[in-house]
């Protein structure tokens, strides 16, 4: 613990040892539950309590916490990490070149939602206030110094956070994620309309094949999620992450968790044979925004993938009058179905002097590239010119 001024810094190893009330403030900026779901407390109070993210899974919170008085100011969701998986920001390079050195990457400060691709401040302040953002930042390079971590890292940060943390010296890392926005549209067909004919003509056609032969989609959230639905979705996550992960990150419990707490907050949107559930996509509500997080099937449909995840995420937002659909990670394959490419951020601080100079320059020309890539990839989306 550290004070400046009339400032206490303090570091909480774990999510329940800061209040709710408290936690949930910071993170909406003083105005109550926050309008992202990823940052409320009861979410990461369930990943941590279900066994999914904690110092046995090398995920070990170290929430900096920032009071003036008995008032508290600023928050840093933080965690001590032995690894680099469940990020979606890959440092992988960075962790074979210090080694190779003959260095420690790990352990490293990692700020960011466990297993979550999604854009959401890290820097949490009661009033918005520059200041304290930057001593989140200083904080967390002191805590690293103490804990002896090669660096510092917040992913899938805010542009301000970003142009906060560029004045702080921190080096900055741009990606690509595909969100689809809502221009006002009061139907799916009016979305369509905006589409090149052929566009307009492989969506509909993939709606189709994908709900063949009486396979029905059903959305599911609120008080109506039972433990029945989390049981068959379960069994689609466990069958789709063990193959392209080998080891997905969320357990059984977890979902029972924030079923309990946070309910109104997820969407579950299940396709149906008859009586029986076959695929299966996981989304959390926000304020303006549908977060697509999980999906997972147990039989091959063509085209079940892109209605349950994209199409059905699109006829949602339309009818809750929600501004965009955030679909997750990667996926190129989106632009084509009416997601367009956005920037995400993350920022760096990094403390071997050596391994700092390698990365900023690859970073310089990273961020280049993906400006540019960016710009081009928003040339092909499907919408009409003009």
């Amino acid at each position: 613990m550290s004070e400046n001024s009339e400032l206490t810094i303090s570091v909480h190893p774990t999510t329940a040892s800061i209040p709710s009330t408290t936690w949930n403030a910071l993170a909406s900026c003083g105005g109550g539950k926050p309008g992202n779901p990823f940052l409320e407390h009861a979410f990461f109070l369930a990943l941590e309590e279900s066994g999914c993210a904690t110092g046995a899974t090398g995920w070990q919170p170290q929430h900096i916490l920032i009071s003036r008085g008995d008032e508290p100011v600023g928050l840093m969701p933080l965690f001590l990490k032995s690894h680099s998986m469940g990020e979606y920001v890959f440092d992988h390079a960075w962790a074979d070149a210090i080694q190779r050195a003959g260095g420690n990457y790990y352990p490293k400060l990692q700020s960011s939602v466990p297993f979550t691709p999604a854009s959401a401040p890290k820097l949490l302040t009661a009033d918005g206030s520059a200041d304290t953002q930057t001593l989140l930042l200083q904080a967390s390079e002191a805590l690293a110094e103490r804990l002896g971590a090669s660096s510092v890292h917040a992913t899938f940060v805010t542009s301000d956070e970003e142009a906060i943390a560029a004045s702080a010296n921190w080096l900055v890392r741009h990606d690509t994620q595909f969100h689809w926005t809502n221009d006002g549209f009061k139907t799916f067909d009016d979305f369509l309309d905006t589409l090149q004919s052929r566009k307009r003509k492989a969506i509909r056609r993939e709606r189709r094949e994908a709900l063949i032969d009486g396979i029905t989609c059903e959305w599911v959230t609120g008080s109506d999620l039972t433990e029945t639905h989390w049981d068959a979705f379960y069994e689609f996550y466990m069958d789709t992450g063990a193959r392209k992960w080998g080891r997905p990150y969320l357990n059984r419990e977890f979902f029972s968790r924030i079923t309990e707490t946070m309910a109104e907050s997820i969407v579950l949107m299940l396709a149906r044979d008859g009586a029986d559930y076959i695929a299966g996509a996981l989304n959390f509500l926000g304020a303006d925004t549908l977060y697509g997080r999980n999906w997972g099937a147990i039989r091959e449909v063509p085209f079940l993938h892109f209605e349950l995840c994209y199409y059905q995420a699109i006829d949602f937002a339309i009818a809750h009058g929600l501004t965009r659909v955030e679909a997750g990670a990667q996926g190129q394959h989106k632009l084509a179905r009416g997601y367009a490419p956005a920037t995400t951020r993350s920022i760096h601080h990094i403390v071997h002097p050596g391994l700092r100079r390698a990365v900023a320059e690859y970073l310089e020309d990273e961020r280049r590239y993906i400006d540019l890539h960016n710009q081009e990839l928003a040339d092909y989306t499907p919408f009409r010119k003009g």
